[in-house]
């Protein structure tokens, strides 16, 4: 009889024990959790902010674009009507750079890039 008590009572400690270790892997697995759900949060938020710095950077790229075009238009524009403001009461200059009518250093194009502008 002494026997069957005892092994009642250790089976009991037993399920206690696996009991108390369940609880214990529970509360960590809960911590785990929070811990993964807060580095998820902080990956959202950290990727939202960079989708809103790759918009502005887009609009900008755009926007650069646009000018770059339009200056190689103006370009395209001034070396094609090379001499139709030219006139004979224009004073000759030395200088090729300080004579307004010479284009010759208008027919390089504008090599830009978005990368050059740190933003």
């Amino acid at each position: 009889m002494l026997s069957n008590r005892e092994s009642a009572r250790r089976s009991r400690m037993r399920k206690q024990k696996h009991l108390d270790d369940l609880m214990a892997q529970v509360a960590q697995l809960r911590k785990e959790n929070n811990e993964i759900l807060s580095s998820i949060n902080i990956t959202n938020q950290r990727y939202l902010t960079v989708e809103a710095d790759n918009s502005i950077l887009r609009a900008q790229a755009m926007e650069l674009s646009h000018r770059y075009q339009s200056l190689n238009d103006i370009l395209n524009y001034m070396n094609t009507s090379n001499g139709v403001f030219e006139t004979e009461d224009l004073p000759v200059t030395v200088d090729p750079f300080m004579n307004p009518m010479n284009y010759l250093y208008l027919n390089q194009p504008i090599i830009a890039s978005v990368d050059m502008f740190p933003y």
